[in-house]
């Protein structure tokens, strides 16, 4: 709704990036608060979530480019320029590059990966949120027209200016919160490594398939011939049944406990 909050000559701070550091911000310190509640390792926690950002940033922008090929050949400036890298992104592509680098830093570092996503994941579902929040202000990933009372009008020519939208991007903001919370909650239930983690992709992937369907903004799109599904709807389709079926695999009975486990059972009798 009002992207500039300030301008001083040629800067102008835009109110997207302030959200996305905001959120960084709170969800990093939260995140660190809670491992030393938990006796966690905090340089670690800070280095997963450095990883998973700038990794998350550069596979968010690398898919948006992917689905904005026609107008990355007729107008390179408007997808890879300057200001236009810092906008623009396919929030999929950030959760699979961040995925992706987090499990290869913990491979290196030798660490647990899946007790360690499972620990941050809340937050990075909080650092979304935030993020959708930026989106609603910068007037991008905005909803078709609708005469409800929930309905907004955005000035900004990113939108369909003046013609009354659903709030998209504040319904993907309350998802992601929402998600936020009921992982917090369960994780201090279920502490099986990797529950957390594919609950988050389960819940993210129904949420961002309903949301979908309400969005107005071009993203991409495929045709299946029956009906043509956005191309995070698409994806949603995909990494649900491989998250369900991990969640199946994860709490499948194991006849003997690993050597980790019998380690880990041990030094808590201790």
């Amino acid at each position: 709704m009002h992207n500039d909050l300030l301008t001083i000559g040629k800067f102008t701070l835009h109110g997207y990036s302030v959200m996305i550091a905001l959120g960084f911000i709170i969800a990093m310190g939260l995140c660190l608060l809670r491992a030393k509640k938990k006796n966690m390792d905090g340089d670690v926690i800070t280095d997963i979530g450095l990883v998973g950002v700038i990794a998350g940033f550069l596979g968010a922008k690398i898919l948006y480019i992917i689905v904005s090929y026609k107008e990355l050949f007729t107008n390179p400036k408007n997808v890879i320029g300057f200001p236009e890298i810092f906008s623009g992104f396919v929030a999929y592509g950030g959760i699979i590059f961040g995925f992706a680098a987090i499990l290869i830093y913990a491979k290196i570092k030798k660490i647990n990966a899946l007790e360690y996503l499972d620990f941050v994941i809340p937050f990075i579902a909080m650092i979304q949120g935030f993020g959708r929040v930026g989106c609603f202000l910068a007037g991008c990933c905005y909803g078709g027209p609708t005469d409800s009372f929930l309905g907004v009008t955005f000035p900004s020519p990113h939108a369909m200016a003046g013609i009354k939208v659903w709030p998209t991007q504040l319904f993907s903001a309350a998802g992601d919160f929402a998600i936020c919370g009921i992982l917090l909650l369960l994780s201090m239930k279920i502490k099986k490594k990797g529950n957390i983690c594919v609950l988050y992709v389960i819940l993210y992937a129904i949420g961002r398939f309903i949301v979908e369907f309400f969005r107005a903004d071009p993203r991409g799109a495929l045709n299946l011939g029956s009906g043509t599904l956005s191309t995070s709807q698409f994806i949603s389709l995909l990494v649900l049944p491989v998250a369900i079926g991990a969640a199946v695999i994860i709490n499948l009975p194991k006849e003997s406990k690993t050597k980790e486990e019998v380690k880990e059972d041990e030094e808590k009798q201790e």
